[in-house]
């Protein structure tokens, strides 16, 4: 398995990936569109950034990420968005390599955290997290404000 950056020529594997998310979380199983995921991350201002986990010429899961600042004072931080793996490939090390992945492109870039969020109706997700030593912190709330 290697764990390597998105390219635009990986927008359509990503597509499906997005629509498989989606159905994982109870919505419709579409794929995303693939000229706004070129436009987030391939466009003039990128939105985020994607590493993809493959075997080969399979993709098994993905992780997409910002930065945010200020993190700690004027620190940086990297925060996971979305960690995604496929179905056949769960249970395989492939959340472990991809998380790895993540913190170095966190270090080699001078962030002093990863962050992320769970969904606490995802049993398996929290126990992999605790699994890696991470521990959830309270004293924040996730607002949401949508847009028209």
């Amino acid at each position: 398995m290697r764990i390597e950056q998105a390219t635009p020529d990986d927008v359509d594997v990503i597509s499906v990936i997005l629509g498989e998310i989606e159905g994982y979380y109870g919505g419709s199983a579409t794929p995303g569109d693939p000229e706004q995921i070129r436009a987030a991350l391939f466009g003039e201002r990128p939105a985020a950034t994607v590493l993809l986990a493959r075997d080969g010429e399979q993709v098994l899961g993905l992780a997409s990420y910002s930065f945010l600042w200020p993190a700690a004072g004027a620190d940086t931080s990297l925060f996971l968005k979305e960690l995604y793996v496929r179905e056949p490939a769960r249970r395989r090390g492939v959340a472990g390599a991809l998380m790895k992945a993540l913190k170095a492109v966190a270090a080699q870039v001078g962030c002093s955290r990863v962050e992320w969020t769970a969904d606490a109706d995802n049993p398996a997700a929290l126990a992999f997290y605790r699994a890696l030593g991470a521990e959830p912190r309270n004293g924040k709330i996730f607002y949401r404000a949508e847009l028209p």
